[in-house]
Formats: structure tokens, C-alpha cells, sequence
């Protein structure tokens, strides 16, 4: 194991940041079930999605982290390769998505430190932007900005609010416009989804406020 970040973490505990190790996989769907169940839609599927990137040939191992506090993990990110097709042309990206941190953990800076602790290592790989689907004033802070300044769209030629874009380097976008192809990587199976869901605890779906706030905010368009 190789720790690549430590800090202090209150209360005299410690918090490290290091790569994803086989042996953690079973803890990172866990927590990574626990962060989402109920807070997008009933229950969830970014567990299932966890699991399915790691077989596919976009997933870059070398971007995959954790965080752990006091010997648990509480937190994740991975990062996938995606790209913005123009016309035929492919210019390609980088995507991360879910980052996921345990409910107790939550709004304590954890997601913060992966983002920022992994941003600059997707620069020395020779990204020019990451793009994602995310909450657009919680994403603000780290420097993404509205595809729309980009003139990137969706499948459907759409601005969403939610889709967002993060230079890594001056001008690095520059030239970069067409749609965001952020792969079949984030495509879920249902049925799949029912039957490796039979593998954790039983959690009861339920609607929530979340819920309604995600569906709202994702139907906004620019």
C-alpha cells in the first residue's frame, strides 16, 4: 500500500488518500451504496456502475483512489475516458463520476480532497479538460464552468446545466466543441442491477427530497 496524501482529520484521526486495491473492492460498493441509496432516484445504481468500470477498457486505474479514515474507507473517485465528437472528429476527455463518501463522512471536505487531490495528476497525464454531470454551484469552486461556454451539448444537441467543464490548462478546450460521448460505461441493466443488488444488505427504496431537487435540476437546459 502506498499512501500518496496524509492529513490530519479532527478528533486526533487521520485521514489518507491512496490508490484502490483489489481488496477493497467489496467496501467500496458498499460505501458507494450507502452514499447514494435514496439521494438521486429510489435506491440506486452507482454501486453496479463501480463495479462494471473496472472491466472496462476506459477506466484509468491510475486515477481510482480512496480515502480512509481511522482504517475505513469513506471515501472514492474514479475517473473514466470519454470524449466531444465534432462532425466525426474525436477529441478526447476525461470524466470522473461517482465520487462517493460514506452518509457520516458527508460535508466534511472528503470529495473535496479527492477532486482536488486528483485534478492535477489528470493534468501531468496530458488531459485537456475533465467533463461531468454534476450539481453546478457545488462544482463551481474547483473551476468547472457551463458546457454551453464551450459550445459542447448533449446526445440531443442540449445545453444542461448540469454538464460541465473544467480546463486543465489555459485554452486547453480551445477548439474543443461538438457533443459529449461520456460512453456506454455509465449505461446501467436493470436486471443486472436487481440481481447483484441481492448480494448487500436489504435497504428499503423511498422517495425523498433529494429526489425531487435532482429531477428537477436536471431538467434545466441553457
Amino acid at each position: 500500500m502506498r499512501t500518496l496524501y496524509q492529513e490530519d482529520f479532527g478528533d486526533g484521526g487521520e485521514m489518507i488518500i491512496r490508490l484502490e486495491e483489489e481488496k477493497d473492492y467489496i467496501d467500496v460498493e458498499n460505501l458507494t451504496r450507502e452514499a447514494f441509496w435514496n439521494l438521486h432516484v429510489p435506491g440506486c445504481d452507482e454501486h453496479l456502475l463501480i463495479h462494471n468500470m473496472r472491466k472496462a477498457p476506459e477506466f484509468i486505474k491510475e486515477l481510482d483512489f480512496v480515502a480512509i479514515v481511522d482504517n475505513e474507507i469513506v471515501g472514492n473517485i474514479v475517473y473514466v475516458k470519454s470524449k466531444v465528437i465534432d462532425n466525426g472528429v474525436e477529441h478526447e476527455v476525461i470524466t470522473f463520476g461517482p465520487v462517493s463518501v460514506l452518509p457520516k463522512y458527508q460535508n466534511r471536505g472528503i470529495g473535496s480532497k479527492l477532486i482536488n487531490h486528483t485534478i492535477p495528476l489528470v493534468k501531468e497525464m496530458g488531459y485537456k479538460g475533465i467533463i461531468i454531470y454534476g450539481h453546478p454551484e457545488y462544482y463551481k469552486r474547483f473551476g468547472f464552468k457551463v458546457s454551453k461556454d464551450y459550445l459542447i451539448t448533449d446526445k440531443e444537441g442540449r445545453y444542461p446545466a448540469a454538464l460541465l467543464v473544467f480546463e486543465l490548462y489555459p485554452d486547453g478546450m480551445k477548439g474543443v466543441h461538438g457533443v459529449f460521448d461520456e460512453g456506454k460505461v455509465y449505461e446501467v441493466d436493470e436486471k443486472q442491477l436487481r440481481e447483484f443488488d441481492k448480494w448487500f444488505e436489504y435497504k428499503e427504496k423511498a422517495h425523498t427530497k433529494t429526489q425531487d431537487l435532482f429531477a428537477e435540476e436536471s431538467g434545466v437546459y441553457l
